[in-house]
């Protein structure tokens, strides 16, 4: 045998112990449909809970709306024979048996549906009243609030409201064009952060507007008369400088403020003072009247129009906590959350069915549909009364570890709190936890707090207690609060005060802390 046959026999058995055949065993965790859909469900907040279940009712004929008919039911437990019994989201085509199918799989469907007992589906003693209820029934229910629907404010904008008033400027049509492309790109705060030469080019192949720069700072220097005062301006500096040249009550303040922004903006900034009393030559006096003349100015004038702010939200709490006389008592927010049953049109379909004594293809085809749907609406609503549990077990032990904030509403009561805490006490997953605290808002008599508020990191004292930070952070902010605006509270010795309290806290932890409070610095927290 040739070198060359050696080695192409060679290659043959390289190649057949690539593709020899292994045996191995893995371990798999998979999630069900039911639990995916519970952990949908779980995140969704009540605000757009009325929305999902609306989907849910438009997609599955078997489920309806309806009040409880006022008797205990016993809940029906319906078996899934089949594999294909499972709700799928598909087309009735997938979900249905379609005349393409073989006559022998039709029969075999056929014997499958004869083993199943439909009475697990029907009871001629229900009389149909609903199977399930998406609702606890020793809660108490308020009629008054089954109608109640997400308020919704509506207002006009405030690019809307600048362009009501473009007829009041001398304008021809062909600038009113650019004028109102300069204040489509205004940013919400009212300001013009794009470059001018990017505008021009917008506007030339977007409206084929040939323009200048110089043309395109003569219209802007028009939008700036435009109310609220300040808007299209490109810098801070020029935003203030608007407003105080519109004044019409000038006063020689008016004139060292305007002095102020044009040639000594960066000691105002500061807050140096004393250099900027220097180089106005005036004494501390006049100095805070300048300094009051210019923070009385709007820096965000399209926040003083109401519409400007973008879309406004409602907050809709997914928890009521009420105090009693020192007894909280915690209830889920039902607010649009209608009541489901299974459809009584498909009860009767399935009594029709039981009584008839010849059962054709077709009857039977339709059974195999009914039993699909009424397992997948009996899912569904076994989903929702999941979140409900749920959703109160872990509320009900944050109230638990909590309840020295939730009854008082001081926050140095709060006690350091993280996900596992919640988890171990419940035995749900942390993942879980995580999904309900996520979006949730609890109502208390003291405000509307979001569920992630409760959870925060531990310190420790030097008795070695350990307190969440939200108390240091309190007492820091309390603090600085009451400090002296002529002198105020350095980082330095705001750990000295924390540490002579008995809080082991390093003093890059106060700046950290002062920066998740958005407090600045003691330099600009200090006023004449």
């Amino acid at each position: 045998m040739s070198s060359g046959n050696y080695c192409i026999v060679g290659r043959i058995f390289k190649f057949a112990a690539m593709l020899h055949q292994r045996l191995s065993q893995k371990l798999l965790q998979k999630l069900s449909p039911q639990q995916i859909q519970l952990m949908k469900l779980l995140q969704v907040p009540t605000a757009n809970l009325e929305q999902r279940i609306k989907e849910e009712l438009e997609a599955n004929p078997a489920l309806e709306e309806g009040e409880d008919g006022g008797e205990d039911i016993p809940e029906i437990q319906m078996e899934v024979s089949t594999a294909d019994d499972a709700p799928q989201e598909s087309t009735e085509a997938e979900e249905s048996v379609t005349d393409a199918e073989t006559d022998s799989d039709v029969e075999e469907e056929m014997k499958v549906d004869d083993e199943v007992d439909m009475s697990d589906y029907y009871d001629e003693d229900d009389e149909g009243v609903a199977d399930y209820k998406t609702s606890d029934p020793n809660d108490y229910h308020d009629p008054d609030d089954d109608k109640k629907t997400v308020p919704v404010a509506t207002s006009s904008s405030f690019h809307e409201f600048l362009d009501q008033q473009l007829g009041l400027l001398d304008l021809d049509e062909r600038q009113e064009q650019i004028a109102s492309h300069l204040i489509g790109s205004l940013d919400d705060d009212g300001y013009l952060r794009r470059d001018l030469d990017a505008i021009c080019d917008d506007l030339s192949f977007r409206q084929n507007i040939q323009c200048s720069i110089n043309e395109l700072k003569y219209i802007l220097s028009q939008i700036q008369k435009l109310d609220p005062p300040g808007v299209g301006a490109q810098t801070l500096e020029e935003c203030l400088l608007i407003q105080l040249k519109r004044k019409e009550n000038k006063t020689i303040f008016t004139e060292l403020a305007i002095k102020t922004i044009e040639k000594h903006f960066e000691y105002f900034v500061k807050k140096h003072y004393e250099k900027l009393a220097r180089a106005l030559d005036i004494g501390d006096d006049a100095l805070k009247d300048v300094v009051e003349e210019i923070t009385h100015l709007n820096p965000k004038p399209g926040s003083a129009f109401s519409g400007g702010g973008g879309e406004q939200y409602v907050i809709v709490p997914d928890y009521i906590l009420t105090n009693n006389g020192g007894d909280l008592q915690l209830s889920l927010n039902g607010a649009n959350a209608p009541e489901l049953r299974i459809s009584s049109h498909f009860r009767e379909m399935i009594s029709h069915y039981k009584k008839s004594k010849e059962k054709s293809k077709q009857q039977k085809e339709a059974m195999l549909f009914i039993k699909q749907k009424i397992d997948s609406a009996k899912w569904f609503i076994d989903a929702i009364q999941s979140r409900y549990h749920t959703m109160m077990a872990v509320m009900e032990t944050i109230l638990e570890l909590q309840h020295e904030y939730l009854a008082t509403g001081d926050e140095t009561q709060m006690r350091p709190m993280i996900l596992k805490d919640i988890a171990d006490r419940t035995g749900l997953d942390i993942s879980t936890v995580s999904r309900v605290a996520n979006s949730k808002y609890v109502q208390t008599e003291f405000g509307t707090i979001p569920l992630k508020f409760f959870f925060s990191e531990s310190l420790s004292t030097e008795s070695g207690e350990e307190v969440s930070t939200r108390e240091v952070k309190k007492i820091l902010s309390d603090l600085i609060a009451v400090e002296s605006k002529r002198k105020p509270i350095s980082d330095e010795k705001l750990t000295q005060i924390l540490n002579e309290r008995g809080y082991n806290i390093a003093r890059r932890t106060v700046a950290k802390y002062r920066e998740q409070l958005n407090i600045p610095v003691a330099r600009l927290r200090k006023e004449l």
